[in-house]
Formats: structure tokens, sequence, C-alpha cells
């Protein structure tokens, strides 16, 4: 009996001493808790604080580098629920629903009714009054050799050409590694033509390496200026121009902005990227396929955040989604092609087999996994990369994507490139230096971003 009692006293201690635990413990989460939401109020991209929360941090300065709580993400659209062929209701604009389609998976790629047709005429006009410029320049000389860039003898060059290091440069190996040089698309003919103009090839459509010192960049160079460039031969053969989207344009492009809507992403980040590109592509225009945006290197910063960055940081574009309007609807050609659009795997050396380069939208636009024919008012949006579940994860392989040659009529399409900082902190900070900016300044810094990423832009309207 004895014993029973002083088991009992033991076992009522200790239970109480875990209640008076557990109550403190909760006392302590609920005011922490309290203290973290006050003091990340408005730090997020898109996010707003309280008034007195933003007196307060007035009154102090901020830090050089502040480090913002990641609580806000990426909004995606759901591509797995929503499968190829799925048809889904999205309202753009008030009291009219659109419709759009899922075209693929592997890039997430939707098309949607979009634009009006007054609003491609007006688009198109605008563009004409501003007046377009060619998207790519003939070949240039004085260009630098790219053996000095590197620091790379022709040995080593050879040998990283040489794919299956037999001692010998086949055609496909070349290409697989320098589709374009100095602006020219390279094909299989181009290389055998160069090689008898150099007289560099005598037993075929095999280099050896001593046949391939004789390649050099100013031999190359030469015999192509020599010989003439056709606009066929460019990578890209097309005029385009800039439209700004601010708050002085025209009503049109500003409407155009519930682009907002239709990628379900914080308006923030969409007015804070690239204007809005308009392009024109006559008869025998193309452009080969190629990604819009590159794969995420930590050592680089975005182009259009580098407000945010050190400025001896290395730049380039990180475009987050395309959105592609077609303006007009073509008589002959002019798809946008999709070379390995839900493909199971992605291998880039097996987009050369037999002379057969998916990659060249002038020969081989037909031997794509997807084709989208333009139409006036439709819409084709992508995602460039994955999501790493809460912000940009790894570039998307399949997004590869080019615009077929136009056999009849002329071809209008406008680019809205949505960017987003892969990192972070940087597009926050970003964002937070802008906000602080007179809407005179901000309207500068938008227009300087898109003069440094296209440096030979015209001026705006």
């Amino acid at each position: 009996s004895v014993c029973s009692r002083s088991y009992f006293v033991v076992v009522m201690v200790f239970f109480h001493v875990y209640i008076i635990n557990v109550i403190a413990l909760l006392f302590y989460v609920h005011y922490n808790s309290g203290q973290e939401d006050a003091n990340r109020n408005g730090d997020a991209p898109g996010g707003g604080g309280g008034d007195q929360h933003q007196r307060s941090e007035a009154q102090r300065p901020p830090p050089s580098k502040p480090d913002f709580v990641r609580d806000v993400s990426l909004t995606r659209i759901d591509g797995i629920r929503f499968q190829v062929g799925h048809v889904q209701k999205v309202p753009l604009v008030p009291g009219k629903v659109h419709e759009m389609r899922t075209l693929s998976l592997k890039p997430l790629l939707f098309i949607p009714g979009f634009l009006s047709e007054d609003e491609c005429r007006v688009v198109m006009q605008l563009a004409q009054l501003k007046g377009l410029m060619e998207s790519q320049l003939m070949v240039q000389e004085g260009q630098e050799e790219l053996a000095k860039e590197l620091d790379l003898t022709p040995e080593e060059i050879f040998n990283l050409l040489d794919i299956n290091q037999d001692g010998q440069l086949q055609l496909h190996e070349i290409l697989t590694h320098s589709r374009v040089r100095d602006g020219i698309w390279l094909t299989p003919e181009t290389l055998r033509e160069i090689y008898d103009g150099l007289k560099a090839d005598k037993d075929g459509d095999l280099l050896s390496l001593e046949e391939f010192r004789l390649l050099s960049s100013d031999a190359f160079q030469r015999f192509l200026l020599q010989r003439g460039v056709k606009r066929s031969q460019l990578v890209r053969n097309s005029r385009h121009t800039w439209l700004y989207q601010g708050k002085e344009s025209h009503q049109v492009l500003q409407e155009i902005k519930k682009v907002t809507r239709l990628t379900r992403l914080p308006s923030a980040i969409v007015d804070l990227s690239e204007p809005l590109q308009v392009v024109r592509y006559e008869e025998g225009g193309h452009y080969h396929a190629h990604h819009d945006s590159g794969p995420v290197y930590p050592e680089t910063a975005c182009t259009h955040t580098r407000l945010a960055a050190n400025t001896s940081t290395p730049f380039e574009t990180s475009c987050y989604i395309t959105v592609l309007f077609y303006l007009n609807s073509v008589d002959g050609g002019g798809e946008t092609a999709f070379p390995v659009a839900d493909n199971r795997t992605y291998d880039e050396g097996s987009l050369i087999q037999d002379d057969v380069d998916l990659m060249d939208t002038r020969r081989n636009c037909g031997k794509s996994n997807l084709r989208v024919k333009p139409t006036k008012g439709m819409a084709v949006f992508w995602y460039n990369y994955l999501s790493d579940g809460r912000w940009v994860g790894e570039q998307d392989e399949y997004a590869l994507h080019g615009g077929c040659v136009v056999t009849r009529g002329t071809k209008w399409v406008a680019n809205k490139w949505i960017n987003v900082d892969p990192d972070y902190q940087r597009q926050a900070r970003y964002q937070q230096l802008v906000s602080q900016l007179p809407d005179d300044e901000n309207d500068e810094e938008l227009t300087s971003n898109a003069d440094a990423q296209n440096p030979s832009i015209h001026q705006d309207l």
C-alpha cells in the first residue's frame, strides 16, 4: 500500500511538470510568431506591410543587403491535372471568359485566345509607326577570333570537336558544337562548300587535324565575305521593334498587360519585365530553333535585376515565361515549331541524324513533334524553366522552339518575355529598390533594362 501511494505521487509530479512545460512552450511559440510576422510584412515580392511598420522602417536605415523571407511562391499552372488537349476557362477581362488548351507538358505549353482583331491591328500599326529594324545583322568583319578568346590551340579545339575520338571530324560533329558561325546558320552543304572553297578537305566529309588547321577563323570569315551571305542563311531573318507598356503608352498596350491574369504571376513581376517586342517576318523569313533563356548559373546575375547585383557580376537574360501573340493569320508556313516537345528524353546530340538537323526550321519544320499554326488573336505561352517547388528551377530543355519559314504572305507576332531572377533574394531586393524610385526614374530604369538587353533598339515614341 505504501509503495502504491509513493508511485502515484511520483507519477502525478511528473505529469504536472509536463503540463507546465507544454503551456510554457505554447506561450513562447505564440510570442515569437507574432514578432516574426510583424517583422516580415512587406518583405516578399508582391507583398506589402502596414502603415505602422512602414513608418518604423523609415525611421531606421535599411541594411545594405536584407534577407527576404521566402513566403511567396511563383504561381504555376497545373500541367499534370490538365493533360494535353484539356480546355480550361480563364477570365482575362471583365465580362468575358477565354478558353485555354494544353498543348504539351514538356515544355508546359498552353494556347489561349487572347487579343481582339482591333488590338492586333493597333499593335501592328504602332510597330510600323515606330519603325522596325533588322533582327540580325549580316556577317561583320573584324570579329575576335574564338580560339584567342578561349586561349585554345587548334589541337585542343580539334580534340573537343572530335566526339568519338577517332582522329577525324565528321560533319555532324562540327554542327553539334557549332551550328552558328558569325551569325550564319551552318548546314552540311554550307560546310562542304567552305571545305571546297578553302581546299581544306581532299577526301570527302572527314577532316584530319592537318586539314582542320587550314580552317582558321580569319580564312573562314574571308571566304564568307567574298562569297556573300544570303538572308536565308542567317540564324534569324526578320525585322522587329519594341513597344513600352508604361503609364504613358497607348491604351491597347496597357490592356495587353492582362497577361498578368493569364500567367497568374504577381503584377510587380510582370510590370518589371521586358517591353513588348513586335516582329515581322516577310516571305522567306524564319528563326531557327533556340531557347529563350539559358541554364541557371550561380555566378551570373539577370540583366533585368542588375540594379540589385554586384556590378562585376556577368549578366544574362532570364526569361521565366514566354508569351507569343499571333497578330495575323499567315497564308503559308510560319508555324511555331517545338522539335522535341513531349519527347521521353532530351539528347542534344540526337538533334542531328543523317544530315537532318531538327533545329533547322527552313528545312525540317515538318519533323518537329509539335507545330502551332499562326491564327490572329491567339497566343502561345510556355515555361522556360521548371519549378523547384517554390521558385525558379532548372532550365526546361524541351522548350526548344523556332519559327518555320514563311512560304506565302507575311507573319506578325509579338513577344512578351516575363523575367524572373532565379535568385529569390536578388529579385526581392530589385523590386524593393525600384519601388523606392520616383515614377519618372522608375520608367527610366525599365527603359534602360531593355536597352541593356537589346542595345540596338530604337528610342521610345
